[in-house]
């Protein structure tokens, strides 16, 4: 099943997506009450999902023409900061370690986790105000994204699939040069816009976990990053586990896992992106999202 957020004569919806994907049921008009994704994913139900699931194949009355509307982010408003995985594909490490100037010896002993603000998440064909006034080297990462389900705590790994929600595709757009020059993460990754998300979420049930599928991602129509989504030293079961080990991960939490290779810092020379430059994520079985850099487009 998947569903969405979209834009329907100037409100939000929360949607369930047809199965031949053409047209989408708000589930207001349904008969539930959640006004966002969010609200969704905390009061799901067995129940809901059946009728929910029904409605995609069947169709109803208040169904909407997917292109009467426009598309927003699944989750426009994400619950706490986005948590994200860095160099968690070996060869992203490589290329990552090199543009440092850091020998790399291919081990990863522990995940490197950090977190990203998003005040608000980009949908696709929505710009992304790449701040080009204050970054000078802007970057692209195609990444799988992960909902859960529930809120987690002292999860083991065999039962981490039970917290999954869902999937959709991510971009983690990052400031190189000011990700570096501060040494650490935060505010390189953090710029209003510099998450996109979408275009829909994919039901945890519809993949195994963890899901190994292609993952892919072009500028201006060239392809930059191919892989798959299990070609990590860290997978989702490891990591909804290890950090619920000390802290609650509140249901609806976005967990990003991390990149692969082709970023435009690991290109020889790097090759960062610039005003009109156009990125595509794709993720085979849950779609793809497509943004413009332009300046001064943000909120």
């Amino acid at each position: 099943m998947k569903l969405l957020t979209c834009n329907i004569q100037g409100a939000e919806q929360v949607c369930v997506l047809s199965a031949d994907e053409r047209t989408v049921y708000p589930v207001q008009e349904l008969g539930f009450s959640d006004a966002s994704m969010n609200d969704l994913i905390r009061s799901f139900t067995p129940e809901k999902r059946k009728v929910l699931e029904e409605t995609a194949r069947q169709g109803h009355p208040c169904g909407v023409p997917l292109s009467d509307t426009q598309p927003c982010a699944p989750i426009p408003h994400p619950v706490g900061n986005v948590i994200c995985l860095g160099e968690n594909y070996m060869r992203h490490a490589e290329e990552s370690y090199r543009f440092q100037k850091v020998d790399y010896h291919g081990e990863q002993p522990y995940a490197v986790y950090f977190d990203k603000k998003v005040l608000r998440a980009v949908g696709d064909g929505e710009p992304i105000d790449g701040h080009l006034d204050f970054v000078t080297k802007l970057d692209y990462e195609c990444e799988l994204a992960v909902i859960l389900g529930k809120d987690a705590l002292h999860v083991s790994p065999e039962d981490v699939h039970e917290y999954l929600f869902g999937y959709s595709v991510a971009n983690d757009v990052s400031a190189r040069d000011v990700q570096y020059r501060h040494k650490q993460n935060f505010l390189g990754k953090s710029l209003d816009s510099f998450f996109a998300m979408g275009p829909v979420i994919v039901t945890a049930d519809q993949f195994p976990c963890p899901p190994a599928l292609p993952i892919r991602c072009y500028v201006n129509g060239e392809l930059r990053q191919d892989s798959i989504t299990n070609q990590v030293f860290f997978d989702i079961r490891h990591i909804v586990s290890e950090l619920s080990r000390c802290m609650t991960l509140p249901a609806a939490t976005i967990i990003i896992t991390g990149t692969p290779a082709g970023v435009g810092m690991g290109m020889e020379p790097p090759c960062f992106l610039k005003e009109g430059d156009v990125i595509t994520c794709e993720i085979d079985g849950i779609g793809r999202i497509t943004n413009t850099i332009r300046s001064g487009s943000a909120g």
